[in-house]
């Protein structure tokens, strides 16, 4: 066996990879497993904010709000091909909420948190403003309110870029098998798909395996399982574009809960997200067809299309590993704040399990989790993240400069595709592009924009293997493309693997 890493990762979704690009860039000997593709399942899930959680203000998680609002500005600076400003509007529903708490909840917004990017919330005229285009005629008043969007994937992806890059050592479709200690190590055991077993050793692990954080701890020696857990399942659904504004809504339904209709991809709307206690193996969640109802019916209350179940395009579910702090709540009203579960024997070989989380806080729950496991290593590095810019994120000036300097650097390639790369990879699309003379150069294209070139760089630079990594989490070009490039692709890749 060969000399131990200082901290085992168990989980490539974001508070994985997030903690190996951290611990990696403080100094420390990172290895990080993970059973599938990176963010392959609840990371890639999310309805793809980076948002405080207006409706959390209800639930009174004011120290989360005001951290996820603060976050919202560092990682604007440190990722902003992926991560960019959203309106969101807001119709009024003075049945199921009276103006003045909304005005008051948006004032908290506003002012939980320092806003340097971001525009305050206003009051609006739906039956004038252009923010009404898309919704039924009678609904007139509305409030706005600025979020951002991110590509969440991606997010996953370039944070495990920049730890491998910074040292760490990424296994994808590497599943952990078990860990006991020795003395004052952890021995480790993971399999390879192909089945092979591998052995590693490390001082200290992390438990980030989201919806199975459970299932790896009872594979632990010495591990204790108290802590309870609340798995929930949020599901969305893809329709053809309902509105033509580059603005998203929040809808408010009669059981409180609220929905968002968001512009995707350019011609389709993304509508989510359920809130369900999930009973089962995550990794078969799917939607039901009683999510697809109430996701059309609630869009269908508000919108002037009436949406059903016929018009959806594509759906995907995720399960949320919740920790239990209010055993029988409704699943919407159980917290998204993270918990972390520190154990240690006799103060050696630390594991640290994680519970909980939302995509925007990542950061600073890595942030805290290296804080927790401080005092078991020497550890060179202090906190970093906040400043240092994700892979392709170093754009100098806005990205609208930076996509148009690419269109003058490039001016044989098509606009469209050059804007796709520009968000997708930000400057690193100058590696992407490295040698291209013209579009052939670009060699055999696929369908929907996507040449060999890129899938290549994919194989090459970011661990993709199927069609499903290419086509569904490093682009969304599975969505344009339809079977016809999925079968193109993956007889690419049984080529290139043979």
């Amino acid at each position: 066996m060969s000399e131990a890493f200082d901290l085992f990762i168990i989980g490539g979704g974001i508070n994985g990879v997030g903690i190996a690009r951290d611990a990696a860039g403080r100094g420390l000997k990172v290895m990080l497993v993970e059973m599938d593709d990176l963010g392959s399942k609840t990371s890639s899930a999310s309805s793809k904010f980076i948002h405080g959680g207006l409706r959390y203000l209800e639930h009174y998680e004011f120290r989360l709000v005001r951290e996820a609002l603060g976050e919202r500005e560092t990682l604007l600076k440190i990722a902003p091909h992926i991560i960019w400003p959203l309106t969101f509007v807001l119709p009024h529903d003075r049945d199921i909420r009276p103006a003045w708490i909304i005005r008051a909840g948006l004032f908290l917004y506003d002012h939980l948190a320092s806003r340097v990017t971001l525009p305050t919330s206003r009051q609006l005229d739906l039956s004038r403003a252009a923010e009404g285009e898309g919704l039924k005629s009678g609904v007139v008043t509305g409030f706005s309110y600025a979020d951002c969007w991110v590509d969440d994937a991606r997010l996953v992806v370039l944070n495990a870029v920049d730890a491998h890059e910074r040292g760490a050592v990424i296994k994808t479709r590497t599943k952990f098998q078990s860990a006991k200690r020795v003395d004052n190590v952890w021995h480790i055991v993971t399999e390879k798909q192909d089945g092979t077993l591998e052995q590693h050793s490390a001082h200290m692990v992390v438990n980030a395996a989201g919806p199975w954080v459970r299932e790896v701890m009872g594979q632990m020696s010495g591990v204790s399982r108290q802590a309870r857990i609340r798995l929930v399942k949020g599901s969305h659904i893809v329709v053809p574009a309902l509105h033509q504004g580059k603005h998203a809504f929040i809808l408010q339904n009669p059981d409180k809960r609220i929905i968002f209709v968001i512009p995707y991809e350019g011609d389709y709307s993304l509508i989510g997200t359920t809130d369900i206690s999930h009973q089962g193996d995550a990794g078969t969640a799917c939607i039901s067809q009683e999510e697809r109802l109430y996701l059309c019916e609630s869009a269908s209350r508000f919108m002037a299309h009436m949406i059903t179940p016929a018009d959806i395009l594509w759906e995907f579910s995720g399960v949320r590993p919740l920790f239990d702090d209010d055993d029988g709540a409704d699943a919407s009203k159980v917290t998204r704040d993270y918990v972390f579960d520190l154990q240690s024997d006799q103060g050696r070989a630390p594991i640290l399990n994680i519970y909980g989380g939302k995509i925007t806080t990542y950061r600073r729950l890595a942030e805290q989790a290296l804080d927790q496991l401080a005092s078991w290593c020497k550890m060179p590095g202090t906190r970093w993240t906040g400043t240092s810019p994700l892979p392709g994120g170093d754009i100098n000036g806005s990205f609208e400069n930076f996509a148009a300097s690419l269109q003058r650097q490039y001016p044989y390639l098509p606009a469209a595709l050059l804007h796709r790369y520009a968000r997708a990879y930000g400057t690193r699309t100058h590696r992407l592009l490295q040698g291209i003379a013209n579009i052939a150069s670009l060699g055999e294209h696929f369908g929907a924009g996507l040449y060999q070139r890129e899938v290549d760089y994919l194989m090459h630079y970011e661990w993709a293997q199927s069609s499903d990594d290419i086509l569904w989490r490093r682009t969304k070009l599975g969505l344009h493309g339809g079977q016809d490039l999925a079968s193109a692709v993956e007889a690419y890749l049984d080529h290139h693997r043979a």
